[in-house]
Formats: C-alpha cells, structure tokens, sequence
C-alpha cells in the first residue's frame, strides 16, 4: 500500500514514519516536507519538498504529487495542515482515489483552540482545569489558589507556557502571551499522562494510556499503563467530541480524577511509543480504512520507554533529489 505522510520534519510526522516502519505490513511511504533538511524525507521510499501549509500555493503542489503517486491513504503530519485536509477531504478523496484519515473541521477547531477545548469539556461535564480569559481573572481568582498556567490558546510543546506563582507573575505573563487562557496548575508532573484514542464511525475503538515525562514540551520517558481506571472516560469523550481516526488527550490526575487540559485532533509524537508496547495506531487505521480489517482490542505490555537524540549523514546527492523531484512536478502540470 501507498501511504503519503506530511510533515516528514515533524515529531510527529517522524513518529507516523516509524511506526509504519515497524509493522509487518510493507508499505511504500511517501514523504513530503517543506525542508530538505526534515530527517523523515530520508526514512520514506519517494520524497517530496512542499511548500509551507500557510502558502497559497501549497495545496496545488500536495495536488500534483497526488496525481502522479496515487498514494491509497493520506496521514497528516503537523497541526497547521490538518484544517486544509479536513476542509477538501470529499474532493481530494474524489479526484485521487485515496483515502484521507482527518477529523471533521469542527473537531480540529475545537482541539486546536484551549478555551474551545475547556468550554466543550465543560459543556458536556467532564473533568477538566478551572480556566478563564483575561476578562475573568477576578473570578478565576476566587475560584482557585495560585499555581496557574497562562498558555496561548493555539500552540503546541509547551511554547509560550507559564507556571505563575503570584498576582505579579500572573499579569506579567499575560503581557508575553498573545491571545491567553489562564488554567489552575492541578496535581503535580509526576502525575502526567498522554492517551492515544482511536475512534470510528463514532465508536472508540481502542485508548491506549501511559504516564509521561516531559522535556521542551515533548514527551521523553513513556510508562504504559494498560487498562488504565480513566480508559472508559476518555473514550466517552472521544465518542462526543466526534472526531475521525486519532485522537490524543492530555491531562494530570488528581485524587483519582483526569483532568484534561488539552486535546489533538491527530496521531501524537507518542503514536511510536504506542505501537513499541504492542498497539500500532497507524497500522490498524491504514489496514481498517483500506482493506477494511477491523482495529483490534489493545493488548499492551507494561514498559517503559525512554527516548534520545540520534543521528543521520546525509549525503549532496541525497539532496539534490528533492530538487529534480520538485522539477518533475512542474513539468508533469506543464
């Protein structure tokens, strides 16, 4: 099967690569990227450069190399892209004959705003952190005891994030971030956890959890914790968020109780981890979308993993491929 895989530059692009790497279905990969310099380009069979998400041009070029490859199935690499794959996922799917693993717009909206995120959990009950707007520190202040988080309300791996202490930090912090939300700090680090939920046709498949630790935002030591007691709720919050395929939910327990403070419409950098304990995601939805097999129930092992740094060469002709490539393109549409 032809798997095309954006944001091969990506954590998470990077993560989507290994783990269709390590499953024992042989998969031709498709990697494409706005630098040459993205290390997923030299893990795939075919490597594309791209322009940025954010360029008026870059879903005329994803087009081109989906007519000349005919990949069956699209997974979707960074945040930035996944609101275009969603908004033209009928008609790409028409006119190339492929598949692509997104969820709906208003899921992607949802996950990818903070206050979105906290009013849904709300709405609907679920537990999550106190938070506020600006406009409604004073309550928030009422309501809960320093620690607070101040975050953007759209951003990713802790960029831009601030423990705050006092009133002094807290408007300090609120003058460095752009657009904030204001959350109570619950429980403690050592009570993080990352879960990978896979949902079809409304109905969670299978979630997978494990307790992290964090380094820059990233996830660097994973410890799975099969049949987590929080399982059963977080799949019922993926059934009524409506998402498609992965979901991944964040959050900290406290007396017993997860608290999300963050949702991603999208496999997550700990989709590899995931699939080192025995449930590969990526595998299941690209074998259940295409050949219609069905996701298996997870049966996880209780390990750890702890991640490092690596290295790759590179070689000048290794990078002038992605040049001819991008030439072919253009003369294909010439």
């Amino acid at each position: 099967m032809k798997v095309l895989v954006t944001g091969a530059g990506a954590v998470l692009g990077q993560g989507i690569i290994k783990s269709l790497r390590m499953a024992d279905t042989p998969y031709h990969i498709i990697a494409v990227d706005p630098d040459p310099r993205a290390v997923g380009l030299y893990w795939a069979d075919q490597s594309y450069l791209v322009p940025l998400a954010t360029d008026p041009s870059y879903l005329d070029v994803v087009c081109r190399i989906l007519e000349r490859e005919r990949p069956d199935v699209v997974l979707v690499g960074t945040d930035v892209e996944l609101l275009t794959y969603a908004q033209n996922k009928l008609e790409l799917e028409s006119n190339y004959k492929t598949r692509i693993i997104v969820s709906p717009p208003h899921v992607i909206q949802i996950a990818d705003d903070k206050w979105l995120t906290y009013e849904f959990l709300r709405a609907n009950e679920f537990p999550c952190p106190k938070s506020a707007l600006p406009s409604g520190i004073s309550k928030l202040l009422r309501e809960c005891d320093f620690p607070f988080i101040v975050k953007p309300r759209t951003g990713a791996r802790s960029i831009g994030v601030h423990l705050v202490r006092n009133e002094e930090e807290l408007y300090q912090a609120l003058s460095q971030v752009e657009n904030p939300v204001i959350q109570e700090c619950v429980a403690n680090a050592e009570q993080e956890y990352t879960s990978g939920v896979v949902v079809d046709m409304g109905i969670a498949k299978a979630v997978v959890t494990m307790r992290r630790d964090l380094r820059d935002g990233n996830t660097y030591r994973a410890y799975i914790e099969p049949d987590a007691p929080f399982n059963c709720l977080l799949a019922k919050i993926a059934e009524e968020l409506g998402g498609t395929g992965p979901l991944n939910f964040q959050f900290r327990v406290e007396q017993g109780i997860p608290k999300i403070f963050e949702i991603n419409a999208r496999f997550s950098g700990t989709t590899p981890l995931r699939a080192y304990a025995g449930f590969n995601e990526v595998d299941y939805l690209v074998r259940h979308y295409v050949l219609g097999d069905s996701i298996p129930v997870p049966q996880v092992r209780a390990i750890a993993i702890f991640k490092y740094w690596n290295e790759m060469i590179v070689e000048p002709d290794q990078l002038q491929r992605f040049t001819n490539n991008l030439e072919l393109l253009n003369a294909v549409v010439a």
